[in-house]
């Protein structure tokens, strides 16, 4: 029961992270939201941590650096792949595989459902899919390289997953500290390269910089802000993840955290009136009727 209302509660709150990140990404750069959020999260985990506390070991140090440099390549190559589309494909195929990778290793590594979980799983997956499904109008097949930067991007949150699961007992937020801060070492390095990048061109061309308007001081703002609270509203998703996953099965929690567009194409509709197509909502029936079902699986 528990595992069951991490598992949706984590989604639904995964999801409202991605909403609020990407109304940042719309104002700020997609790396710059990224990097904001990650050192953002880190703040609220080491403001948390003296409350929630932890055993510092070398295992939890290790897998949760190792998780921020999976979660690091996961969101590049999902931006990545969304970029070049069609989402309407590239979206539910990387949620998919963020759930196929760690349910399968949590079921071979001796996860125990009763058979009614494993016809939840089943249904899980279908529910997935749909409720990732954005219909595009003469939406294109997608190009081979979308379809594996999308199969990475699930590879690696699969990765991250499994990951934390792999942390002792123990740990509490120490994984998840490193997570952030090695996530956000690496953004802030590749905002680093692609800022001197750009200095170094504009200096030998002998460009000068533009001065910033006031519309776009307003509009960098309101992006960092955003970022910020997607930082916060992420860490909360996380938490939720770590105690479903040392509360039940790993391959129960990974399947149910993949609802995440779930909250994001809710919000979308709440805040930006954006229509949910009927096969999102023959989804969101099934991902609660698989939660109820995996609540007494």
């Amino acid at each position: 029961m528990l595992t069951a209302f991490y598992g949706l509660t984590g989604a639904l709150i995964f999801g409202a992270a991605d909403f609020l990140g990407g109304l940042a990404a719309k104002r700020i750069s997609a790396m710059l939201a990224t990097a904001v959020a990650a050192l953002t999260g880190l703040v609220v985990l080491l403001l948390a941590f003296p409350i929630v506390g932890g055993t510092w070991s070398a295992e939890a140090v290790a897998w949760g650096a190792l998780s921020g440099v999976s979660g690091a390549i996961a969101i590049s190559l999902l931006y990545a792949c969304l970029a070049v589309g069609p989402m309407s494909i590239l979206s539910p195929l990387t949620a998919v595989v963020s759930a196929v990778v760690p349910a399968t290793v949590g079921l071979v590594g001796g996860d125990l459902l009763a058979p009614i979980g494993y016809w939840a799983l089943g249904l899980a997956l279908v529910a997935v899919v749909l409720v990732g499904f954005v219909p595009e109008r003469g939406a294109v097949r997608p190009s081979l390289t979308g379809v594996l930067m999308a199969i990475g991007s699930g590879i690696m949150i699969g990765a991250f997953i499994i990951m934390i699961d792999l942390t002792p007992n123990d740990s509490g937020l120490v994984p998840l500290v490193l997570n952030r801060a090695v996530n956000g070492g690496i953004m802030l390095c590749v905002l680093g390269v692609i800022a001197f990048v750009a200095w170094n061109r504009r200096r030998s061309l002998r460009v000068a910089p533009l001065p910033r308007s006031p519309e776009a001081t307003a509009t960098l703002r309101a992006g960092l802000a955003l970022a910020v609270a997607c930082g916060v509203v992420d860490v909360v998703a996380n938490f939720l993840l770590l105690l479903g996953i040392r509360a039940g099965e790993l391959s129960v929690m990974s399947v149910l955290t993949a609802m995440y567009p779930a909250g994001t194409i809710l919000l979308a509709a709440l805040v930006l009136r954006e229509r949910i197509a009927p096969v999102q909502w023959a989804g969101l029936a099934l991902a609660l009727a698989a939660a109820a079902m995996l609540s007494v699986a």
